[in-house]
């Protein structure tokens, strides 16, 4: 009996040595990468911790082994850590070309809906601009500038009387045609409300506020917050997500959360001619790592066949992410009513982006009142 007792005190002090070599490397990892919550969820979950558990349990008592009958296995842990340090794993031969081929993992995003114009070739992606582009204020061009927001309603209402929430992850996303001396994609990004996407928010919320909804919009700097934490661009929806969970946990009411973003395509690839005027085209970003992410598509895909019912070609369609290609939560955890809209690219004009504007935001209308049984008065 004093024997087992010492064998099994062995093993139990081998099982916390690789449970704290493993703690201590996932805090590495948050230290260095800046992970936001939901990547390092997603990083747990690709490590089988269902069979680390089991395996750190077999070295202690023999009746928790695997389908092998292998106490702890020394293999599968290497694998476990590479796989966090590397993003490759040894059980997914495709990973390891993924990993090798730069520009391979933009072949990642689903394409659920294709829109016109939308094949392999013309998939979305997220670009991060250099460091000294997010550092660096652009001037805008004022005569390619107007105000964006309609004439009524300007004054925006509580949080806590709305039950839509409008906000931007990535804040400065701008447009070429607003910006002085920006000529590459890279370049389009002001900090400057009348030239970015928070611009676009505005108008969009001025317009749902005519259509007689509840809209709450969050202009926080979300650039500047990760500047002065100093996280890199990567870590925005870490940033986003903290905004969103706490409207959410102060404000239960809301239920519809749009976050709006702009493309980094060039003109040919966001831009439609319909009866003679132009539009920025747009599309939908759903996250599958979300575990209710067949609720979000669904709402997008709704939103996305309405749109293409009344303006045919305007939208590029709907796309699914994963952690390969972009966050693959996006904050759509939240609520199945939270979508993530791309408006058109860096080449687009105001005009051309308030039209668009307009048209989501007439659909979006018709949809939430099917959806609350109403209409506007």
């Amino acid at each position: 009996m004093i024997k087992i007792i010492k064998f099994s005190e062995k093993k139990i002090e081998r099982s916390i040595f690789f449970l704290i070599v493993f703690s201590s490397l996932i805090f590495i990892l948050i230290l260095n990468l800046q992970l936001g919550s939901s990547t390092l969820e997603k990083l747990i979950r690709d490590i089988e911790s269902d069979d680390m558990f089991l395996s750190s349990m077999s070295s202690v008592n023999h009746i928790f082994i695997n389908e092998n009958n292998d106490p702890l296995n020394l293999k599968n842990l290497t694998d476990i850590f590479f796989s966090l340090a590397s993003s490759i794993r040894t059980t997914d031969h495709r990973s390891f070309i993924r990993n090798g081929l730069p520009g391979l993992s933009y072949y990642d995003t689903e394409i659920v809906v294709a829109g016109e114009g939308t094949d392999l070739t013309t998939l979305p992606y997220e670009s991060t601009p250099p460091i000294e582009v997010l550092m660096k204020e652009m001037e805008v061009i004022e005569e390619n500038l107007k105000e964006n927001t309609p004439p009524n309603n300007t004054v925006l209402p509580s949080p806590k009387d709305s039950n839509i929430f409008v906000y931007h992850t990535h804040n400065v996303e701008s447009f070429l045609p607003l910006l002085k001396n920006a000529t590459t994609p890279k370049e389009a990004i002001t900090s400057n409300e009348r030239a970015n996407v928070v611009g676009l928010g505005k108008y969009l919320t001025a317009k749902l506020l005519n259509n007689g909804l509840k809209v709450y919009h969050d202009t926080t700097n979300i650039n500047q917050e990760l500047l002065n934490r100093g996280w890199k661009y990567s870590a925005s929806y870490a940033v986003s997500n903290e905004i969103v969970n706490t409207a959410t946990s102060n404000y239960p009411n809301l239920e519809y959360f749009i976050d709006i973003h702009r493309d980094s395509a060039r003109k040919e690839k966001t831009t439609k001619i319909i009866e003679g005027k132009s539009y920025a085209k747009l599309y939908f970003i759903v996250g599958k790592e979300n575990e209710d992410y067949k609720k979000n598509l669904a709402f997008a895909e709704k939103l996305n066949t309405e749109i293409e019912n009344k303006y045919p070609g305007i939208s590029r369609g709907v796309f699914l992410k994963t952690t390969a290609d972009g966050n693959g939560v996006y904050n759509q955890d939240v609520s199945d009513r939270a979508i993530l809209i791309e408006v058109g690219g860096v080449d687009n004009n105001l005009d051309e982006l308030n039209r668009t504007i307009d048209i989501f935001a007439e659909v979006f209308t018709d949809v939430y009142w099917e959806e609350n049984g109403g209409m506007k008065e």
